[in-house]
């Protein structure tokens, strides 16, 4: 058997050997990818094998470039940088809008002060290890937990410094939530308010902040309305109507209609046939019984006259 032919193709199929292009291959080393230009000829034999040889060359070609790149070498083995890509894909969305500054990021930018942002955790030279700052056991707290505390000459002796101490806390996240709620309000007013930007007056900010917090109150009294109905049984629907209350939407029932389609009746009307034969064939016979369903239970009639026959002696007995 001559095999020959079958290991040619073999070893034409393993090979190595780049083709000859005309227009060289663009390496994009920063993307790792290899750009071939030349149109790939359709009258070539094996198109298959063609494509293949078509993609070992691009790939032969992105490796080349690789390796001229200088390496550096490392515990994991030798690492290369890939430079910057050449090619620049195109965004599939347009560039987002500029995020609204607050009234302190605005403040900061015009002072020229820097911010930088606290660590979640601070050293505590008391307990020698790391507290939260905010939060449960937390730094701002330190003065509510003492139970030594300092009374200067000037101090009332009648109130008590950890009170004193959580009313200030509390005093200060009330400051900053309003504080927080006043820079929503002013950047729902002006949504693309950047700073070197005109703002709008004061005047039509106010209304415009009155406006928005006016819909949003809205929009919560209309959903609480909506959410109190399903406290009673019927849903809301033997309760008072209020002029301009909206009206709830939710699933209704579905009919089938009484003039259609007789076949899909009829279907049903036999798969319920069929549920209520096949309880019944499922049901076996009775505890003590003998033979198939329906039919005469021998033991228990035995034991029926057996017992009417006790009974008849006992009042015979007893009438003499």
């Amino acid at each position: 058997m001559d095999v020959s032919q079958q290991l040619a193709d073999f070893e034409a199929s393993r090979s190595t050997d780049v083709l000859t292009r005309a227009t060289p291959i663009d390496v994009d080393i920063g993307l790792l990818a290899a750009y071939d230009t030349t149109p790939v000829d359709a009258e070539d034999g094996d198109r298959e094998s063609h494509l293949l040889a078509l993609t070992l060359t691009s790939t032969q070609a992105l490796l080349g470039g690789l390796f001229t790149l200088q390496t550096k070498s490392t515990e994991q083995g030798p690492v290369v940088k890939l430079p910057e890509p050449e090619f620049k894909l195109p965004r599939e969305k347009p560039l987002p809008k500029p995020k609204p500054l607050t009234k302190w990021e605005r403040f900061a930018n015009a002072k020229g002060i820097s911010h930088s942002k606290k660590d979640k955790k601070v050293w505590d030279d008391d307990k020698q290890e790391w507290v939260n700052r905010w939060g449960r056991d937390g730094k701002n707290r330190e003065g509510e937990d003492q139970w030594l505390h300092e009374y200067k000459s000037n101090d009332d002796s009648s109130v008590d410094p950890r009170h004193t101490a959580r009313a200030e806390r509390k005093a200060r996240v009330a400051k900053n939530d309003r504080q927080h709620a006043a820079n929503v309000a002013a950047a729902l007013a002006n949504p693309t308010s950047t700073l070197g930007r005109e703002t709008a007056p004061a005047s039509t900010a106010s209304k415009d902040v009155k406006a928005s917090s006016r819909s949003v109150r809205k929009a919560e009294l209309e959903r609480s309305m909506l959410v109190s109905k399903t406290a009673t049984a019927s849903l809301g629907r033997f309760d008072n109507k209020i002029e301009g209350e909206p009206r709830a939407k939710g699933i209704k029932r579905k009919f089938e209609a009484t003039v259609g389609d007789f076949k899909s009746e009829k279907d049903a009307a036999m798969s319920i046939l069929t549920k209520v034969g096949t309880a019944e064939r499922k049901k076996g016979p009775k505890k003590g019984g003998e033979g198939e369903e329906g039919g005469l239970n021998k033991r228990k009639a035995v034991r029926f006259e057996e017992r009417k026959q006790q009974l008849a002696n006992k009042r015979s007995k007893g009438r003499k």
